[in-house]
């Protein structure tokens, strides 16, 4: 801008402008700053109240007689006994300006949860656990799943369908499944913050089994992603009722889905291959086999694929639960 207005004596303003590229409505405004306008005080209305009248009003307002009664209550009190000082609107008002205009219950303040920030680069690392309800015959009654979930291949590891939530449940289910699955330490488990997963027993467990535990923030479901979308992974599948006939019933069903789950599914979040593959640790081996397959598609129809050769989806690296936000730089000056 500085450059512009030099030459625009010799060349002019406009071809100044427009060779710097830079607008001629603001070069005009830098060579001829406008005034700062002198910000003007607001007049008082004259049907404010006087100083003597706001005094009169805050003095009743703080009296030992209304100090612990709303200025509503004042306001209907002394208009019963003949008196008006001001309206309920203006004792509120005087009151913020005084700052006592708040609530004055003594109110509940929720620490501050750090937000879990959980990794897995391989199997065993990290598991999520939840309980979902599936309704039983009756309007009123239903069951609990208690389901174990590999974050990082998605495997079911383990489950258990019970009538309510328990933590000696948990408990044995957590136990039966480490022992199964022969871990001996590395592991950390992450659940919301169900009375099941706060339990004793499972606490205790955890410490016994050397076992790191992590919870989700109260009231943030999107802490314990990974269960969540597998739940309703089981809840859309076709053949799920809206009510099952008994536990029994419920069983069969559950011991049907998972191993279809397991076994057959092709997860979008894992290459599509199975939760099996990856967990066992022949997920790159398909994934080879599946590059061959294409390798042939590709030599028989290369015009067929546009721009470069195909290949199957990749296998993650590593998977988070809330991974860490980057920190912002400052532009350098």
């Amino acid at each position: 801008m500085t450059t512009a207005l030099a030459v625009a004596p010799e060349i002019g303003m406009a071809l100044a402008c427009r060779a710097l590229g830079v607008s001629r409505a603001t070069a005009y405004r830098h060579r001829s700053p406008r005034p700062k306008a002198e910000r003007r005080s607001r007049p008082t209305s004259p049907l404010a109240l006087s100083e003597h009248e706001r005094a009169a009003v805050l003095e009743q307002l703080h009296s030992e007689r209304f100090m612990d009664d709303s200025p509503a209550q004042v306001y209907a009190t002394l208009l019963d006994e003949g008196t008006y000082l001001a309206s309920e609107r203006t004792m509120y008002r005087l009151l913020a300006g005084q700052g006592e205009s708040r609530e004055r219950r003594a109110q509940l303040r929720h620490p501050a949860y750090a937000t879990p920030e959980l990794l897995a680069t391989g199997p065993n690392q990290l598991w999520s656990w939840d309980i979902t309800k599936l309704k039983g015959p009756l309007k009123w009654s239903s069951y609990s799943l208690y389901v174990l979930l590999d974050v990082f291949s998605r495997y079911v590891p383990g489950w258990l369908l019970a009538h309510h939530e328990s933590g000696t449940l948990a408990d044995r289910l957590i136990a039966e499944t480490v022992e199964q699955e022969g871990i001996t330490g590395g592991l950390t488990i992450h659940a919301d913050r169900g009375p099941a997963m706060t339990s004793k027993p499972v606490a205790l467990l955890l410490a016994d089994l050397g076992i790191a535990k992590s919870h989700s923030r109260p009231h943030v479901s999107n802490d314990n992603p990974f269960s969540e979308a597998h739940f309703k992974t089981l809840k859309y599948r076709p053949g799920f009722p809206s009510r099952f006939g008994s536990i029994e019933d419920a069983r069969v069903f559950c011991r049907s889905f998972f191993g279809w789950y397991n076994g057959e599914h092709r997860h979008g979040g894992i290459g599509l291959l199975t939760p099996e593959m990856v967990h066992r640790g022949r997920g790159e081996q398909v994934r080879a086999a599946r590059q061959a397959v294409l390798a042939d598609a590709y030599a028989a129809h290369p015009e067929r694929f546009m721009r470069k050769h195909p290949e199957p989806p990749k296998l993650p690296t590593a998977v988070w639960i809330n991974p860490p936000k980057e920190k912002e730089t400052p532009p350098s000056q």
